[in-house]
């Protein structure tokens, strides 16, 4: 088995280990580029949204290295993801690949498929050497989160946006390398010692934005066309709603019935029921931003992602109640850097603003 799976992320580090501890050859498929996405819109129906697009393009460079078989998530619920692997499969082999496509869907929806499908993973070396494997794999996902959440609390403190970035990176890599929970907790030590070493201004106090919306344009820095750095670049602290760790746990483990529980509540008075996604998900994380004193709210979705539209109907409610700017940024294929970076520019200046006039009323 050739195996390949799309990037979101730093996931690629947790999901190559557990392929390779398995006994899998992984193709790797290449970082995500302007390249994939036009092969992606090409082969894509016209009104997919710019995820479906971008795994598309991913799935096509990584069958034309030689993957025969492609791992990815399902989804459940009124969202249209839960079908893409299957579209995708489809897809592909229209056009005359045949790949197998391992869908994993949670656990807890539907169990025996769960099984079924991770036992075409698992079988070469058996359910124990798994649960080695999966420990591991389990502290390099908290690891990573972890050195993600300190860049976005240091990068715009650190006098050298190029050195802080280059000691994340550094970082990265030292968790990819490690092969025991012991290396993985050394690597992850070092990796933030290395970060609190890089110079910074302390004395400075940024804006705060927390950035919400659909789990893919959030995590996938060529989707949102690396807002997180550009926004810190800026210096502005970044509050991330969605980590690999959290979703894992409260989606592919739990369903999110118990791990998002406080913030549907906090969606209520507004939009009481799921509607697919993370729509309901969007409105509550507004509430909770403001309720801790944000200073703005950055929405990202996919264009033609109806659970994040439907959110988005909603924010100047929430914005107008809880007294926090919210912007919120549709993404597709003709999305440019230069324009998102101008809206945060205005939307930086607003917040700004906000924070003088209410420091000069206290």
């Amino acid at each position: 088995m050739k195996i390949s799976f799309p990037y979101m992320g730093t996931s690629h580090i947790v999901i190559s280990y557990l392929l390779e501890q398995l006994g899998h050859e992984v193709i790797y498929p290449p970082v995500p580029t302007k390249k994939t996405l036009s092969l992606g819109v090409q082969y894509s129906p016209e009104f997919a949204c710019l995820p479906f697009k971008i795994l598309m393009g991913t799935y096509l460079e990584a069958v034309e290295k030689g993957a025969d078989t492609i791992l990815t998530s399902g989804g459940c619920g009124p969202c249209r993801a839960g079908y893409y692997g299957e579209l995708h499969k489809r897809i592909l082999h229209d056009m005359g690949y045949n790949v197998d496509m391992i869908v994993l869907e949670p656990p807890l929806v539907s169990p025996l498929d769960f099984f079924r499908q991770s036992h075409k993973l698992i079988k070469k070396r058996g359910w124990i050497n798994l649960a080695r494997v999966f420990r591991i794999a389990w502290r390099k996902l908290q690891a990573l989160d972890d050195l993600e959440s300190t860049l976005h609390k240091l990068r715009p403190l650190a006098l050298s946006k190029k050195q802080i970035t280059q000691v994340y990176e550094d970082g990265l890599e030292l968790i990819r390398q490690a092969n025991s929970v012991k290396e993985v907790d050394e690597a992850r030590d070092e990796a933030l010692t290395n970060l609190q070493q890089v110079p910074a201004d302390h004395s400075f106090t940024p804006l705060r934005v927390g950035l919400i919306g659909e789990i893919y344009v959030v995590l996938e820095p060529f989707a949102n066309h690396d807002i997180e750095k550009i926004l810190g670049d800026m210096g502005v602290y970044v509050h991330r709603s969605i980590f690999l760790m959290n979703w894992t746990k409260n989606n592919a483990l739990t369903h999110g019935e118990e791990g998002e529980k406080d913030i549907r509540t906090a969606a209520i008075p507004y939009l009481n029921q799921l509607i697919g996604g993370h729509g309901q998900n969007s409105v509550g994380e507004v509430v909770r931003y403001a309720e801790k004193g944000f200073d703005g709210v950055i929405q990202l979705a996919p264009f033609t992602c109806i659970p994040e539209i439907v959110a988005k109907s909603i924010m100047p409610a929430v914005s107008r109640d809880k007294g926090i700017p919210v912007l919120t940024l549709f993404l597709d294929e003709q999305t440019g850097k230069a324009g998102i970076t101008t809206r945060l520019e205005a939307f930086l200046d607003l917040m700004k603003e906000k924070r003088r006039i209410k420091q000069e009323v206290s």
